[in-house]
């Protein structure tokens, strides 16, 4: 299945957590924090400024990118978790 976002909206698969700490205490989730980070699926075409112009996004597919904390909404498709946010959502993207 494709998901195309529209206008400045990114597709993310955050990135997964660890079922269990560094001590070997498995967390419930419940009591996990929401990932802040994750890579970005697919970009929408950008959005429109006042004048009509389409201002093309900044980020692209492939990259890995903090997001602020409870900025997106969750959808599930296909058994897969996915965010999809605003870009002016997106913090930072992160270099290899």
């Amino acid at each position: 299945m494709n998901i195309k976002p529209l206008a400045d909206r990114v597709l993310v698969r955050p990135k997964q957590e660890n079922e269990e700490s560094a001590g070997g205490i498995i967390i419930p989730d419940t009591a996990k924090e929401k990932p802040q980070e994750g890579e970005i699926i697919a970009v929408g075409e950008g959005r429109i400024s006042d004048n009509g112009e389409v201002i093309k996004p900044k980020v692209k597919k492939g990259d890995r990118i903090l997001f602020s904390k409870y900025a997106a909404n969750e959808i599930t498709v296909e058994d897969t978790e996915y965010l999809i946010m605003r870009e002016s959502d997106i913090l930072a993207v992160i270099e290899k």
